[in-house]
């Protein structure tokens, strides 16, 4: 399944927002315009999924309360909604539907105020139910991180619990020892990703390092050979062999790896990981121009060999990354601001046809996400 659709009230930036998704979407915007906020409505569904360690309060608790989600360009209506359809392609119809509103109305807890499971032209939940209105605590709970209430709808808690995000920050993962704090496997930042490597099965991680050890050779100059293997102390680390006119001496941890290499590392081990949804934040940053050129197709050649395509939406600033002629126009989304908040929209016909008449998405769409005063920077002092 993929998502193929998104609707939202009062969340973050977008006082409201409508737009179609495809198998790879690519998200525009100028900054602080919530690409950011736009990728965390899927981590916020699937933080609420999680049946344990997770739920409804906490993924909103994690998120600074309902005064940092909600909108603040919001009135009338001050509760904040989540709408996703889910289809089976891009151009089917829906297979399902969720739907979550929630607010908070001066008291400790957040309190749902629609919760909806569509299946097909099926509705299998509406809530609140007479039982939701007679015990209000019922409603700090949604559904889906309710074993005992979800098994109708199973397969959507599944879908929202493997997403999967990845902005790798080589700082973190380089001198995770001397920052300090938790090393969780899901951390999307790096800290994390060499216990996650270490917990993948020896043969599925040697596989995979093994095309990634490929890509790099490609990428990387000198580079020869990729391996993974625990210290004295049993800690789980990287090493790369470069080329060196002393047998032995070519070898480097992680933490002597460039920013770009680890860049790059987990980018490739996030397309390798799974199926589930990926999300990608500025997977250029710390990259060569010529490397990001080629991530438009990586990902068209990954969709192409999985026998279940796997979608991916990242946000981007690149014009390298965005002037390869292979992007489908129909999946870039840009998010534009203005006084009421952002708002999304998909490529018009007059940008749609600049495309297909040779123009790449830079080309087209990146003069649209640049502030309109920016050459008065160049006159700051």
């Amino acid at each position: 399944m993929l998502i193929t659709r998104l609707v939202l009230k009062n969340w973050r930036n977008f006082r409201s927002l409508d737009v179609p998704l495809r198998e790879v979407s690519f998200l525009l915007g100028p900054n602080a315009s919530g690409k950011s906020n736009f990728l965390d409505v899927f981590r916020f569904l699937r933080d609420v999924s999680k049946t344990q360690g997770g739920g409804l309060q906490k993924a909103v608790a994690d998120r600074g309360g309902i005064t940092k989600l909600r909108c603040l360009h919001a009135r009338q209506d001050p509760g904040v909604q989540i709408e996703v359809s889910l289809s089976e392609s891009a151009d089917a119809p829906p297979l399902w539907r969720y739907v979550l509103g929630f607010e908070g109305k001066g008291t400790k807890h957040i309190l749902i105020s629609k919760e909806q499971v569509w299946h097909g032209n099926d509705l299998v939940l509406d809530r609140p139910t007479k039982q939701d209105k007679t015990d209000p605590l019922l409603l700090t709970q949604t559904h889906l991180e309710q074993i005992q209430m979800n098994g109708k709808f199973r397969e959507l808690v599944d879908f929202f619990g493997a997403t999967t995000y990845l902005h790798l920050v080589p700082q973190l993962l380089k001198f995770a020892d001397k920052i300090g704090g938790q090393r969780l496997e899901d951390d999307p930042f790096g800290q994390g990703f060499l216990e996650r490597l270490a917990k993948t099965p020896e043969k599925t991680r040697d596989a995979r390092l093994r095309k990634i050890e490929t890509a790099l050779a490609m990428a990387v100059p000198q580079f020869k050979q990729l391996d993974f293997k625990p210290d004295a102390l049993g800690h789980p680390h990287l090493r790369a062999l470069y080329e060196h006119h002393r047998p032995k001496a070519g070898w480097q941890s992680e933490e002597q790896f460039s920013d770009g290499t680890l860049r790059l590392l987990g980018l490739l081990w996030a397309l390798l990981e799974g199926d589930s949804l990926l999300l990608l934040e500025e997977p250029e940053i710390s990259l060569n121009d010529a490397i990001v050129r080629q991530i438009p197709l990586m990902l068209s050649r990954l969709q192409r060999n999985k026998k279940v395509k796997r979608q991916i939406i990242l946000s981007t600033h690149s014009e390298a990354l965005l002037s390869n002629p292979g992007i489908d126009g129909r999946g870039v989304i840009l998010l534009e601001t203005s006084p009421e908040g952002s708002s999304a929209r998909t490529v018009n016909e007059d940008e749609s046809l600049d495309i297909r008449a040779g123009l790449s998405v830079a080309d087209v769409m990146l003069p649209k996400t640049r502030p309109t005063t920016i050459n008065q920077l160049g006159l700051w002092q």
